[in-house]
């Protein structure tokens, strides 16, 4: 399984690092900002799997828009966000929008890397389905030009049945004429 790419947007340093350093650990990608309008730099340079953003930060740019600015640029992308027990409620306001799902300070890194793998196995099986699909298109697209080529060698030999049959039965030819041009014609068209 591939490692996720995490973009980490939060306004504490010491956090920031925090994050940055356990997720490093365990092999996952990190960038960081520390502020809205940094992520949103971010965000426009490159895709990431994960934006594990603070919802509470200074400035223009919240983790509410953090998360609109991610999902308007990358709907796929998962947002999880870091909240403070007094935002709870904007938290599940927030998953109303779009957001995956949230995490209360202090930070229970065994619980975050569970949601990680988590949104990683969704991925995996998503592009596994995705896999999937595409191959059966490519397989439904190949079926249906072998039988395209099939009805159309199905026709040619009705006709030849058909022009066989039309010369054994004129009764205009000697017997042994029609049967030497049935042959010849049988012959000519036997591919």
């Amino acid at each position: 399984m591939e490692n996720l790419t995490i973009l980490v947007v939060d306004d504490d340093p010491v956090i920031r690092r925090l994050l940055e350093q356990r997720l490093a650990k365990q092999s996952y990608v990190v960038s960081v900002a520390e502020n809205g309008q940094q992520a949103e730099a971010a965000l426009r340079e490159q895709p990431f799997d994960v934006v594990l953003t603070d919802l509470m930060m200074p400035g223009g740019i919240g983790g509410i828009e953090v998360l609109e600015i991610t999902k308007n640029l990358y709907p796929d992308t998962q947002v999880v966000l870091i909240t403070a027990h007094s935002s709870i409620d904007s938290a599940v306001e927030a998953m109303k929008k779009g957001a995956t799902d949230y995490l209360e300070k202090p930070i229970n890194f065994d619980e975050l890397f569970l949601r990680l793998d988590k949104i990683a196995n969704v991925k995996t099986i998503l592009r596994s389905a995705k896999d999937i699909e595409q191959a059966m298109t490519v397989t439904e697209s190949a079926a249906s030009e072998t039988i395209q080529n099939l009805e159309m060698t199905v026709a040619k030999k009705q006709q030849l049945i058909d022009a066989v049959e039309d010369l054994l039965t004129d009764d205009t030819l000697p017997e042994d004429e029609r049967i030497a041009r049935a042959i010849t014609i049988l012959c000519e068209n036997g591919n």
